[in-house]
């Protein structure tokens, strides 16, 4: 089978190969500053999924030049997508927000907005600006799912119900603002039909998905649970495995932005298999290539 990866999207939408630059827009989460919790949910890193970021006490102009410095010698054409990453990225009054995203979005070099945050951020004052946007340039939304799961989404912390989410994809796509859903595949509890069932819906939802490896951090409580023996990490031969099954399921349509993902090796506890991305890489392929799954939407045969 084929699968529509995001490498082909970019090159399908914009004619040629384009980066994503992580961004910093210095905001916190209502899962972090006493609003829902103030523990964050069990998973997050004290920089809040934001460690490739740059540092927010730039400006949005600086983060850009120096995040383009890191990929220069993979680029040529010098576009980019702005993604503001760290933590919940609509968490903050809508006119800094626009302030913000202008900023990033009217740029010649970016040819599209990314915006990282949670389906209980997205206030009609936040979805109103992101239309006005997409009336300049492409906007992506990404939301953290995770799981559809009630029981693993209470022990994760993390924060609100599934139909929460469902009412933020369907104002998203009613604006026409692309939505990116977030998966964790590994999460403690969970059986491998518990993950296919997550994957399955989000697929039904969404118009791109990340697939992402849970990854265990240093001074987390999930970190806690791990070392106190509560679960065990998935290993690479196991985690393919339910990738493959996942790539299987979801709609030819789905853009897949991510397979697997990294954890900050300065902070990652385990699975340390993951810390050596080209080797995990190569796995994957071997196993898609044995499997016959195989990029190239325009091509689709199931």
């Amino acid at each position: 089978m084929y699968y529509y990866s995001l490498n082909e999207y970019l090159k399908k939408t914009f004619g040629e190969k384009i980066y994503k630059l992580s961004l910093n827009g210095g905001m916190t989460c209502p899962n972090r500053d006493g609003t829902l919790s103030t523990k964050g949910c069990i998973f997050c890193s004290k920089g809040g999924s934001g460690e490739f970021a740059t540092d927010s006490r730039f400006s949005v102009t600086a983060q850009i030049e120096s995040a383009k410095k890191k990929v220069s010698a993979k680029i040529k054409s010098g576009r980019y997508i702005a993604y503001f990453q760290a933590y919940t990225n609509t968490y903050a009054p809508v006119d800094y927000l626009e302030r913000i995203f202008t900023e990033a979005i009217c740029r010649p070099d970016i040819v599209a907005l990314s915006v990282a945050t949670r389906p209980d951020c997205l206030g009609k004052d936040v979805l109103d600006l992101l239309y006005r946007l997409s009336k300049i340039k492409p906007v992506w939304v990404e939301l953290g799912l995770q799981t559809v799961n009630c029981k693993t989404a209470e022990y994760i912390r993390r924060g609100y119900d599934l139909a929460v989410y469902g009412k933020a994809v369907s104002e998203l796509k009613t604006l026409g603002v692309q939505v990116i859903t977030h998966v964790i595949l590994g999460l403690p509890r969970e059986s491998v039909a518990d993950m296919l069932k997550t994957v399955a819906y989000a697929g039904s939802v969404s118009d791109g998905i990340k697939l992402q490896l849970l990854h265990i951090l240093r001074g987390t409580d999930l970190e806690k649970d791990y070392l106190d023996g509560k679960f065990s990490a998935l290993t690479m031969e196991e985690y393919i495995d339910i990738l493959c099954k996942a790539v299987e399921i979801l709609p030819k349509n789905v853009v897949i932005h991510r397979l697997t993902g990294d954890g900050d090796k300065r902070i990652l506890t385990a699975p340390m298999w993951s810390a050596d991305k080209k080797r995990v890489l190569n796995a994957i392929n071997r196993e898609f290539c044995r499997r016959d799954i195989v990029q190239g939407k325009h091509s689709m045969k199931i």
